[in-house]
């Protein structure tokens, strides 16, 4: 299978505190990983690592088989974090124009989104079910549908990966449903690789193919195809 994160002995911390120690972790295309453990013990810093926004202090990273300090096709990789979702009820920006702002890259800075690239905002717009609300504005709608637009705004760059750190916080119970299933099929159906941080166990291990538990500075990655991972087994890893 194709690797398209690669950690090689990979350590981090603060000063004197050792967060992530020695981390060997191999990511394949089409995986869906949910990244859990309790709360403090590098979750986030672990995504953050994935995606240069922290530096390993020892050890070697590899995204989609290049050094990720060489790393430059950053159009390949979509984030999408718990802030995301804070846009002011009167923030005079639409659905369409959120998810057009990622296509600077392609027709360049202020210049108009041609047919062609607006076509392209549609359809990312449908397959997360939000094409009938891209002339309202994006502080108008609830947290789960911010979610969706941003979701779409990171699709529309056709990304081969897609990180997600605690993307449901504050959304409701049913939100979290639509959110999750949008993600399923984005998987099944694209391929696309989705890596999700989240606080939620007994919900994320539902959603995932695989789990990569965070526990005494190392990572353990559980497969999770068979949904065979019950509540007690669960609590078992997480204790002490």
């Amino acid at each position: 299978m194709d690797k398209v994160i690669k950690f090689n002995d990979v350590s981090f911390g603060y000063e004197d505190k050792v967060i992530l120690d020695n981390i060997n972790l191999n990511i394949n295309k089409g995986d869906y990983i949910g990244i859990i453990g309790q709360n403090g013990v590098g979750k986030s810093t672990l995504l953050k690592l994935m995606i240069n926004k922290l530096k390993p202090v020892k050890g070697s990273i590899d995204l989609l088989n290049k050094n990720i300090n060489n790393f430059d096709e950053w159009n390949k990789i979509g984030y999408v974090d718990q802030k995301s979702n804070s846009f002011s009820s009167s923030f005079p920006i639409t659905v369409e124009e959120v998810v057009s702002l990622s296509l600077v890259s392609k027709v360049g800075l202020f210049k108009r989104v041609s047919k062609k690239y607006k076509k392209e905002v549609d359809e990312v717009l449908k397959l997360v079910g939000m094409y009938e609300y891209k002339d309202r504005l994006i502080g108008s709608l609830s947290g789960g549908q911010q979610q969706k637009v941003f979701i779409a705004r990171e699709l529309v760059k056709s990304p081969e990966i897609l990180f997600l750190d605690e993307p449901t916080v504050g959304i409701d119970v049913n939100g979290q449903k639509e959110f999750y299933k949008i993600l399923k099929e984005l998987n099944e159906k694209l391929n696309l690789t989705i890596i999700i941080v989240s606080h939620d166990l007994f919900i994320v291990k539902e959603e995932v193919k695989k789990l990569a538990l965070i526990k005494n500075k190392k990572i353990e990655l559980i497969e999770n195809s068979k949904k065979d991972i019950d509540e007690s087994i669960m609590l078992n890893l997480f204790s002490s």
